[in-house]
């Protein structure tokens, strides 16, 4: 849940300052959606893992995915 609620926190913040920021950076937007990204593709990888991940598992799951473009 903490992947999950991490993520929300990050997506809520971000949302508040695009709707207050007149020329929101897309660059910004990028960064902020990928680390977004990584807290959901870690809770997607933890899943199954009621341990979770060891430091390995941990950066591979934390990577934006490779057949994924964000441009």
């Amino acid at each position: 849940m903490y992947e999950l609620e991490d993520a929300q926190e990050h997506l809520t913040a971000l949302i508040s300052e695009m709707n207050t920021t007149d020329n929101f950076d897309e660059v910004d937007l990028r960064i902020q959606l990928g680390h977004v990204f990584s807290h959901l593709n870690r809770a997607w990888h933890r899943r199954d893992k009621a341990n979770g991940l060891n430091q390995e598992e941990w950066q591979g799951a934390s990577q934006f995915p490779s057949d994924l473009d964000p441009t």
